[in-house]
């Protein structure tokens, strides 16, 4: 009877395998009817006793050959402590720890340290070795991590030294003199701006400065920041999609799925270009009400645009400098060379020109020192004064928004790095005011240090802080931690469901690969895991179309870049700096507020994006 039943139970396992021929054998022995060379241990077998099921690989009518992967403990451990790692990405948690001579201490576990964590922790307990170590770091499948964050952090450098000029601000005035007191028409104008600032330079200066602008601005001129501030950061985010240097995730992209970076600018302008269009309207309806946008706007007079361009030198070579670089690695793009050898020379260039024309500055005595105030913040700032005099702000107002806005926006010609490094910091997420510090003494002679060397080259001291170095770790991480996913088999357990789900056919796998990609931003450790996670899974669906594939990687592009306007802060590193400035600020966003502005907008933009890309695709393969 026993028997029986067990018989009963391997031939309903057998019915549910995937593939051709299979089988459950003894172990002990190991006889089958099938060739030794297809057999492969089957995951449903572990249900079943000792006798493991054994698959094989159906070769018939040219399906696939390839094997099921056989998931172990060491799989569900690895995808356990993966998804735990993201959760601590999206939420952070923090204890108390008594540490030798440093006494108690706050050890936080976040963005920076869950993924080292996890790391660590699938080391020791050999779910993932050496190999996928070094795989994270140098890559596979044409991915190549370093190639992608020295990109990522020469461009940043170049486009954050050229706001740093005034370039942003003075547009910003440029821009509010054209809408004069009409609130609507200055919303539309800012929003155009932002957009295409955004292209040029990508979110993340926008996300430095706009931010604070506004922040400024509306404070200024009294209006509820709310509807300005997610605005602001839609259209950063939108933008980051036109170029594929706009964004990490859309170098994964182009390496993951060679598609070559002029094309890529190719497939998305036209989903950029209704994205942008549908975001703008949905922001517009959604903040319609008077208490959003009011009528006018009490602008008194013209604003200087002139006054807040510190350095017309500086933006100028800048520009050239930037854009000449965009444009050669654009071109190189078609002879197979790594971006980052491009990239890294104008980078270099432009910081010895950082470094002779500050000191040409500092020399000749151009760069004079601010007066301070009382707490030693900065007592004004060019961007500040001539909102202040535009405005006819109150005098009580002026020195506390003054105070405010000069901890996010040092000048280039003046400069409290004290200040900067505290608040520029590119992702201090939770800081803890109520901890002392650790080593006192030398932390004070690093900053009598940096202060005469920020003195002497404010542009290199005002940028350094701003650089996103938390990324490096951040992003190698979760390279590291998708191998081992790969290494465990989930890798190719998800590239069959997605087979199975789309049946290889382009429209489904459009819709299914951009609407998981919208979501993997909030849940897989921000867009960088959710688009490295994605590349990996469609690149090993067996014999997927090529026309899938491709359709495929369009459609991760719009949601890699959507998907940060989203549910989560963590969605994106871009989300994150956006609520670590703001908190600087003095302005709280909660989380439930920042899902409810941002559910219309990435909603419409969801739907009009991707039906755009089928519509691409439809025309590319008829």
């Amino acid at each position: 009877m026993y028997n029986a039943r067990r018989r009963q139970r391997e031939e309903q396992a057998t019915s549910l395998a995937l593939g051709g021929g299979v089988e459950c054998v003894a172990p002990s022995t190991g006889t089958s009817k099938l060739s030794q060379s297809n057999r492969v241990v089957h995951p449903f077998c572990h249900l079943y006793g000792s006798y493991p099921l054994v698959f094989q690989a159906d070769c018939r009518n040219g399906r696939s050959c390839a094997k099921d992967p056989m998931i172990t403990r060491f799989s569900v451990v690895t995808l356990v402590i993966f998804l735990l790692s993201a959760v601590f990405v999206i939420q952070p948690v923090s204890f108390r720890i008594r540490l030798p001579y440093l006494g108690r201490q706050r050890i936080w576990i976040n963005l920076t340290t869950a993924p080292i964590a996890a790391i660590a922790i699938l080391w020791a307990s050999q779910c993932l070795g050496g190999t996928q170590i070094r795989d994270g770091i140098v890559g596979t499948d044409g991915i190549k991590p370093y190639n992608i964050l020295i990109l990522f952090i020469t461009l940043a450098y170049m486009a954050i030294t050229l706001d740093i000029t005034g370039v942003l601000q003075a547009a910003a005035f440029w821009v509010s003199n054209k809408g004069g007191s009409n609130t609507r028409k200055l919303f539309f104008y800012f929003y155009v701006m932002l957009t295409l600032i955004s292209v040029a330079l990508g979110n993340d200066p926008v996300i430095l400065s706009g931010t604070a602008f506004l922040v400024y601005y509306t404070a200024a001129a009294h209006l509820e920041p709310i509807a300005w501030l997610m605005a602001e950061f839609a259209a950063a985010n939108t933008s980051s999609m036109v170029l594929f240097v706009g964004n990490p995730t859309n170098v994964v992209i182009c390496e993951g799925f060679a598609v070559n970076n002029a094309a890529f600018t190719a497939y998305t302008i036209l989903p950029f270009l209704a994205c942008t269009v549908a975001c703008y309207l949905a922001l517009a309806v959604q903040f319609r009400a008077e208490k959003h946008l009011p009528r006018k706007v009490p602008v008194t007079a013209k604003l200087n645009v002139r006054e807040v361009l510190r350095d017309p030198v500086g933006a100028l070579v800048g520009s050239i400098i930037l854009g000449t670089c965009l444009v050669v690695i654009i071109v190189v793009s078609f002879f197979k060379v790594d971006v980052w050898k491009i990239s890294l020379p104008f980078a270099v260039a432009k910081l010895v020109f950082d470094l002779t024309w500050d000191h040409y500055r500092f020399v000749t005595g151009r760069i004079a020192t601010q007066p301070q105030d009382q707490t030693g913040e900065l007592a004004d700032d060019p961007m500040v004064s001539e909102l202040k005099r535009a405005m006819s702000m109150p005098a009580v107002e002026e020195d506390s928004l003054a105070a405010s806005m000069s901890t996010t926006l040092p000048t280039s010609t003046t400069i409290n790095p004290h200040s900067t490094a505290a608040s520029n910091k590119s992702l201090d997420l939770n800081p803890d005011d109520d901890e002392k510090p650790l080593f006192p003494k030398l932390r004070a002679w690093f900053k009598k240090i940096y202060s005469s060397f920020a003195a002497h080259f404010p542009t290199l001291a005002t940028a350094l802080p701003r650089l996103p170095f938390a990324l490096i770790p951040f992003a190698f991480s979760q390279f590291i931690l998708i191998e081992a996913l790969s290494r465990q088999g989930w890798i190719d357990v998800f590239a069959r469901w997605l087979v199975k789900a789309t049946r290889g056919h382009m429209y489904p796998t459009v819709w299914l690969v951009g609407v998981l990609g919208v979501l993997l931003c909030n849940l897989a450790g921000t867009n960088i895991g959710a688009t490295i996670l994605l590349t990996k899974i469609v690149r090993a669906a067996p014999n997927f179309p090529t026309n899938s594939t491709r359709a495929a990687a369009i459609a991760l592009a719009l949601s890699s870049n959507i998907g940060a306007i989203s549910f989560t802060f963590s969605a994106s590193l871009a989300g994150l700096l956006w609520q670590s400035i703001l908190r600087q600020k003095g302005i709280k966003v909660k989380q439930w507020t920042f899902a409810f502005w941002n559910l219309l907008p990435l909603a419409v933009m969801t739907a009009v994006g991707l039906s755009i890309v089928s519509a691409e695709m439809a025309v590319l393969y008829p």
